[in-house]
């Protein structure tokens, strides 16, 4: 090897171990003021007490405060759209959900694009959603409940939390399964649709277990089938979809956190290991159960190829229902 040659690969080198210790510098430097997770729902729902449980393990792990900032609208978009316009420095981050993986398919132009504009940090919770019937009628099965809907296709009727929705796109992707078509009758939450399906006026709803819970166990409501891939012992005698007919067909609410774009690697690392660590912790963890939900931290890789996962299933649904926004 030439002068020159051992000259450029030495200088190459050292640029290298700079550009290191550059990113071991910001890691170690960071946090130095407080950070915000901003809920793009309002106060008091399960997406804002995670975050503010998690804000208080992080407040104590970090040093700084971790705050919570609700900004809600446009479903949960103009939050994401605000961090995403935010600088990239690890100090805002956005609470996403499975309504951020609907969006990009539901709505034919967002001012933001979850891909491109934000990066993964990690999931924190997942839960199943329970399929509901009225304990008066005569569907007591998910068999009873294809069977009334092939009698007479588009007249058995299902509420949801409004046109595309979780919960409505949910009950499509199950009717799309069994080859049937429901009546979706939308409503602005899911509250006014179970309180519907209680009184025989909609034969079925599906909704997340934390808020069907307190319905079920009063026997206003009769789960016929839970989303998850296993049962859940708060309902050991609910059978899952796959167990119930449909085989691999199973369904998750989830949330996780983002960064803008552009957020250095090793802040997305540090912020990974630390909201790992606290998700971990039993107190926390016993909250997230009480709230319905598991815990479901992984890598931001991890979270990225979830992420593509949701995004790929819902836009088929999407486009099967032919679903609109509101």
């Amino acid at each position: 090897m030439n002068h020159f040659n051992r000259r450029t690969v030495a200088t190459a080198a050292m640029g290298v171990l700079v550009l290191f210790a550059a990113g071991s510098a910001v890691a170690q430097a960071w946090p130095t003021k407080a950070i915000k997770i901003v809920v793009p729902y309002p106060p008091g729902g399960a997406n804002d007490i995670v975050a503010r449980l998690l804000g208080q393990k992080l407040t104590d792990q970090l040093g700084q405060p971790v705050v919570v900032e609700n900004r809600p609208g446009a479903s949960g978009n103009n939050g994401a759209d605000t961090v995403a316009k935010s600088p990239a420095d690890g100090y805002t981050l956005i609470l996403v959900t499975t309504g951020h993986s609907i969006a990009p398919s539901l709505y034919a132009k967002l001012p933001y694009n979850i891909r491109t504009d934000l990066t993964p940090v990690s999931t924190l919770i997942s839960g199943p959603m329970l399929v509901m019937t009225n304990p008066q009628g005569k569907i007591n099965s998910m068999a009873d409940l294809i069977a009334a809907a092939k009698v007479k296709p588009g007249a058995l009727s299902y509420g949801s939390a409004g046109s595309g929705s979780t919960t409505h796109l949910a009950a499509e992707l199950i009717a799309t399964t069994a080859g049937v078509k429901f009546n979706h009758i939308p409503y602005k939450g899911s509250a006014p649709a179970m309180v519907d399906v209680m009184g025989g006026n909609v034969q079925m709803v599906m909704d997340l277990m934390l808020s069907s819970m307190p319905h079920v166990k009063s026997g206003k409501l009769k789960a016929i089938a839970i989303t998850s891939a296993r049962r859940d012992p708060a309902l050991p005698e609910v059978p899952t979809l796959s167990e119930a007919g449909f085989p691999g067909l199973e369904m998750s609410v989830w949330n996780g956190l983002m960064a803008p774009a552009g957020t250095p690697k090793e802040v997305i690392a540090k912020l990974n290991t630390e909201i790992r660590k606290a998700m971990e912790l039993p107190d926390l963890k016993e909250r997230i159960h009480a709230q319905g939900f598991s815990v479901l931290t992984g890598t931001p890789e991890q979270f990225s190829a979830v992420l593509r996962s949701e995004m790929d299933r819902w836009a088929k649904a999407v486009k099967d229902s032919g679903a609109k926004a509101d």
